[in-house]
């Protein structure tokens, strides 16, 4: 109950920006315009300002491990519904990423919750270090049917590259100046909640899953918020995790899907209405999920 009550800001701000994208006039062009902002600008300030405050060590190698490890589970699990579902091979590709893919934005509001800047460090590295590997396997399901380059979409990624330079400044010795971490510091402010409000402004509960989708969402949700979490926690404790990146490998195997699936299966021609809705529904059920795994951690 008490770790429902310390996630509710975040999951009721999550509910207002439902409400705001369908009761206020904003028009589609402000959320838009909203979330470039936040993926361009405000969240990979967040990440920089956090990970070059953090002093680095070789103990983050098995928290990235068992994440990896956590979305190599989700991939396979996956991958073994193909002969039981009757889908479009164009229909799965899409799908398939949301077994595994994860909302950063509440990853980070999550790690601050928990552990303050340094869970927020710990878990720009986790989520930072798996872009490469959540996008080369995304991609490469889809690119049968677009033409696409993995190394395209990471170098254009701001994610992956402000967590990139965030490690080379901080392994250099570097420090930041006190103006330009104070600037850093008011857009990591801003970052948490409105990437909150465009989570839910995103949500999309309307879409014609068909009678031969239903038993491959209700698959794709269960491994994405059941099975990859309980991976992560046996591949955890087998790797000696503890503390701060026990709690954050555990609580990122159970975060939803991330809205990019949607854009990137719309980029590539993939079956997008289908993918809104795991997402959505993943973000949903996710506000009952995350409070029962982050419950189980203390």
């Amino acid at each position: 109950m008490q770790t429902a009550l310390t996630l509710f800001p975040d999951f009721a701000l999550i509910l207002l920006g439902y409400g705001l994208r369908r009761w206020m006039a904003l028009g589609d062009g402000f959320w838009v315009g909203l979330e470039k902002l936040i993926y361009f600008v405000l969240f990979p300030a967040l990440l920089f300002n956090a990970i070059t405050k953090t002093p680095l060590s070789f103990a983050a190698v098995p928290l990235i491990g068992t994440g990896a490890a956590a979305m190599a589970g989700a991939m396979l699990l996956a991958l073994a519904m193909r002969p039981f579902v009757r889908l479009a091979p164009i229909s799965f590709s899409s799908q398939f990423q949301c077994a595994f893919r994860y909302n950063t934005y509440i990853g980070l509001a999550v790690a601050a919750k928990l552990h303050g800047a340094a869970g927020i460090a710990a878990m720009g590295l986790l989520a930072g270090g798996m872009v490469p590997f959540a996008n080369i396997a995304a991609v490469w399901m889809l690119a049968r049917h677009a033409e696409a380059s993995v190394w395209r979409e990471l170098a254009k990624n701001p994610l992956f590259l402000a967590t990139l330079a965030a490690l080379a400044w901080n392994l250099a010795g570097f420090g930041v100046p006190a103006p330009v971490g104070q600037f850093l510091g008011r857009l990591a402010e801003a970052a948490i909640a409105l990437g909150l409000l465009t989570v839910g402004a995103a949500l999309k509960l309307r879409g014609a899953l068909g009678p031969d989708g239903r038993g491959a969402a209700a698959w794709l949700l269960a491994v994405k918020l059941l099975a990859m979490p309980v991976i992560a926690y046996f591949v955890g404790r087998q790797v000696g995790l503890s503390g701060i990146h026990f709690d954050i490998a555990i609580m990122f195997a159970a975060l939803p899907t991330a809205s990019s699936a949607y854009i990137l299966t719309q980029r590539m021609g993939g079956d997008g209405a289908r993918v809104a809705w795991l997402i959505s529904a993943s973000t949903l059920l996710g506000m009952a999920t995350l409070p029962l795994w982050l419950a189980f951690l203390t």
